[in-house]
């Protein structure tokens, strides 16, 4: 959805997390942990989260550089405290919350050949478990990637983020569908 989003709209653009660890590596800047302590230190780090034993950072210094050509990062993140850290860094956010189904994590998984399902499924249980446990985070926009095809979750991205839609929107009765 993010390659479909950045292709239709050149103003938006994947953020590249800094990544510390194996695993896959495209998609991400890899770096060093003591480059990684020294950003932290110099509070450089927006927010940062450790999964499939690597860790991954949001780093101010990269939302500076694309903010400031005038681009709009579109971060990945999991985690519902991640969006309040990003809330500090001073721009215009809009919340998009993707998702699917557990089943389709797993057939996704194993359609691309990850060695790693069982760590994406329990990665999908965490999130699960983290948007349960607060079920009152609004949302601009909710779509369910196993019913919405790229080019309509393009689409609706864009509206909302061009339209600066109001976070108003709970996943209380998405998640009900999975409990």
């Amino acid at each position: 959805m993010t390659a479909e989003l950045t292709c239709r709209h050149p103003e938006f653009v994947h953020f590249q997390r800094l990544k510390v660890g194996a695993g896959r590596s495209t998609g991400y800047r890899m770096t060093d942990a003591q480059t990684l302590a020294d950003l932290r230190r110099d509070g450089l780090i927006v927010h940062s989260n450790q999964r499939y034993g690597a860790e991954y950072a949001t780093d101010a210094p990269e939302l500076d550089r694309l903010t400031a050509q005038g681009l709009v990062p579109v971060v990945h993140v999991g985690q519902v405290d991640a969006l309040a850290a990003l809330a500090t860094y001073p721009a215009h956010w809009t919340r998009v919350l993707l998702w699917c189904p557990r089943a389709t994590t797993a057939e996704r998984s194993a359609g691309r050949g990850d060695a790693d399902t069982a760590a994406r499924l329990k990665a999908w249980d965490e999130t699960y478990a983290d948007l349960s446990a607060h079920p009152d985070v609004l949302w601009s926009a909710i779509l369910r990637t196993d019913r919405t095809v790229p080019e309509d979750a393009a689409a609706a991205i864009w509206q909302a983020v061009n339209d600066q839609a109001p976070e108003q929107l709970a996943a209380r009765e998405l998640l009900g569908e999975f409990a």
